[in-house]
């Protein structure tokens, strides 16, 4: 079944002019996309329908805020940025777009994608919070209490978006993998220069979960139309967010990247996260990062209206071709990060490969992503490798999962203290890269021979 933009109560504000064009302009997009899929349409068609929405859209705008200085509404500004944005920056890209390939089924679809996620989340969000439905303000507390309410106000616009009743299952995210998952950055600036970047990650199953149900009644994969529907409906939720930023200072999208999880890794290794939160909505897990970058951004694509088609298209394919390299998981845990660094671009081109820094990290990812092999090292502080296998061994789910240790020590007692905690091996760091790797193949090859 092909795509269709779902109506349900959620849309509905109260206000019974802004419902009953809230449900025109979703008409119109579904008979565009109707008309998209089905070929014996003409060209002229789909272009007079594409027409009639932003005219429709821009006089919809109006209305809008005309309605909003007639109740003095507080949010009034904010709201005709965001009006103004998408009139003036989003639509005349995309016709841009269109007409460069003269109005191509692709361009079709990605105008569609975008406007889909773009009308849902700002519908859910900035038209709610007209009459009345604003989450709290952060404002309003003191910095100590600031991590509390930015934790509740995600957690009250998931419900607000999606009618997920999500609870945050960690206040200091460090950034492991959760099954198949879509990493989404956005970089704000303000007028002084100063930058912050945000970084949302969905579990894949989350998305279809969410914006998947409402852009189709059967979504069973991710495709370009979910994931540019899912980036604009993020943006709105994140415009939500970022307001509350700085009481002095407005922030606007500088730029907007889709990162691969190697991506995210280095982006988020290299900052002090001021947020980072994990939730767990009962349909994926979903994590909000942000932080002030000291340094320039960790190197990715950044999406333009003009290539974003190709560029999506190639983040789906780098994602799949992952999902089925078939490739053993492995989990190296250790306190160094020079160790970390080198276990990791010893391992990558054959295993997947991710990292911990700590013990309560460490069983984080183990929960998330269950690895096929976890190297561990013995000698930490706070919570010692011993420590950290006997957490492992006392849950019933990973118990049976391949431990081998890492060690530093290769004398007798050293090594007597190891094998009463029947490891699977033991690896000495300091031993030749190539022999480390040998000796994790050669478990691999033991263990599927």
């Amino acid at each position: 079944m092909g795509n269709k933009l779902i109506w349900d109560d959620r849309f509905n504000i109260g206000i019974e002019n802004i419902d009953k064009e809230h449900k025109k302009l979703f008409k119109i997009m579904n008979k565009l996309f109707t008309a998209n899929e089905n070929k014996d349409k003409s060209q002229w068609f789909c272009r007079e329908g594409i027409k009639y929405f932003k005219e429709h859209a821009i006089r919809h705008f109006s209305e809008e805020e005309d309605y909003m200085k007639s109740i003095a509404y507080p949010g009034l500004e904010m709201h005709k940025r965001l009006h103004e944005d998408f009139r003036l920056r989003t639509l005349p890209a995309l016709e841009k777009e269109l007409e460069k390939t003269d109005f191509a089924q692709d361009a079709i679809s990605h105008f569609l994608g975008v406007c889909a996620g773009w009308l849902i989340g700002h519908t859910l969000t900035e038209d709610h919070a007209i009459v009345g439905n604003e989450e709290t303000k952060w404002s309003e507390f003191l910095p100590e209490e600031e991590q509390g309410a930015v934790k509740q106000t995600i957690r009250n616009l998931l419900y607000d978006m999606f009618e997920l009743d999500a609870q945050a299952v960690s206040e200091c995210y460090g950034g492991e993998r959760f099954g198949n998952g879509v990493y989404y950055r956005l970089i704000y600036a303000s007028e002084s220069g100063r930058q912050r970047e945000i970084i949302l990650i969905f579990e894949e199953k989350l998305l279809l979960a969410t914006v998947g149900k409402l852009i189709s009644s059967h979504p069973s994969q991710i495709d370009v139309t979910l994931i540019n529907a899912s980036r604009y409906a993020a943006m709105q939720f994140t415009e939500r967010i970022k307001k509350h930023f700085s009481k002095t200072e407005l922030y606007t999208l500088k730029s907007e990247h889709l990162l691969t999880y190697e991506q995210f890794q280095k982006a988020i290794e290299k900052e002090h996260l001021r947020y980072s939160l994990l939730y767990n909505t009962g349909e994926g897990y979903f994590a909000f990062c942000s932080f002030m970058p000291q340094q320039v951004s960790e190197k990715s694509d950044e999406l333009h209206t003009e290539s974003e088609i190709t560029h999506v298209k190639n983040y789906l394919r780098m994602n799949e071709q992952e999902k089925n390299s078939g490739k053993k998981k492995l989990l190296v845990v250790d306190d160094s990060v020079t160790v970390r660094h080198a276990m990791k671009n010893l391992l990558q081109d054959d295993y997947q490969t991710a990292v911990a820094a700590s013990g309560i990290s460490a069983i984080r990812s183990i929960t998330l992503d269950r690895p096929d092999l976890i190297l561990l090292d013995y000698d930490m502080p706070v919570c010692d490798g011993a420590q950290i296998l006997q957490m492992i061994r006392s849950e019933t789910a990973f118990a049976d999962i391949p431990v081998f240790f890492l060690t530093g020590k290769v004398d007798k007692e050293s090594v007597n203290r190891v094998l009463p905690l029947k490891p699977q091996g033991y690896l000495v760091k300091s031993a030749k890269p190539l022999d480390i790797k040998k000796n994790i193949d050669s478990y691999f090859e033991r263990a599927t021979g």
